[in-house]
């Protein structure tokens, strides 16, 4: 089409290469931000040094900064975003997207038993949460989409978006009832109790 012209609105640093300096890379993006093709950058599995690093980077440069982060974080997997990036996230503003939010299929409730990791072609990857904490996680989830009337999908996706600095947490549907368990989780309202019982599985 005449006269079109392609934009990204939100355009990732995905795998960072730690081998070229930070400022080489935000000086590319510099310019194609001048040059009207990405509006915004964001940073995905992007140590918390380097991430650091470039924010000091741009500032002294005056190159752009990262406006969002996309890191591995669930209800079951904490540990490392909350002690590594939330200090950075809250300390730059940075909106959070973060993948895998529920765990390989795992927080939807489906796989407790090797016998069920059949149910789906990634079912082997929710192995490695059957253990005492995974079980303590499914056993909150049960009672809080119990309370709810809802699926533990909806009740993992909404723990996540009860988390500050969270934009949109990232999980993938193959069908039409998995795809309409997203949209709930958004409508969802977790009540401090029900927050309680799922940190406190989930520490």
């Amino acid at each position: 089409m005449a006269g079109y012209i392609s934009i990204s609105h939100l355009y990732y640093t995905h795998f960072d290469d730690e081998k070229t300096p930070v400022e080489e890379t935000l000086s590319a993006y510099d310019e194609i931000i001048k040059a009207g093709k990405v509006r915004y950058i964001a940073a995905s599995n992007m140590s918390p040094e380097r991430l650091t690093a470039s924010f000091e980077a741009a500032e002294k440069n005056n190159f752009p900064k990262y406006v969002a982060l996309q890191p591995h974080y669930n209800l079951i997997e904490r540990v490392k975003y909350e002690n590594n990036y939330l200090p950075l996230v809250e300390k730059y503003n940075l909106s959070v997207f973060p993948y895998w939010s529920l765990a390989a299929g795992f927080l939807t409730g489906k796989y407790r038993t090797e016998a069920d990791f059949n149910k789906s072609v990634r079912g082997a990857g929710a192995k490695k949460y059957l253990n005492e904490k995974g079980f303590a996680v499914l056993d909150a989830l049960d009672k809080v989409s119990a309370k709810h009337g809802t699926s533990q999908a909806a009740v993992a996706l909404a723990w996540l978006l009860a988390q500050p600095h969270i934009g949109a947490p990232i999980a993938s549907a193959t069908n039409q009832s998995q795809l309409e368990t997203l949209f709930v989780a958004t409508r969802l309202n977790l009540k401090k109790e029900d927050l309680d019982l799922l940190d406190k599985a989930s520490k």
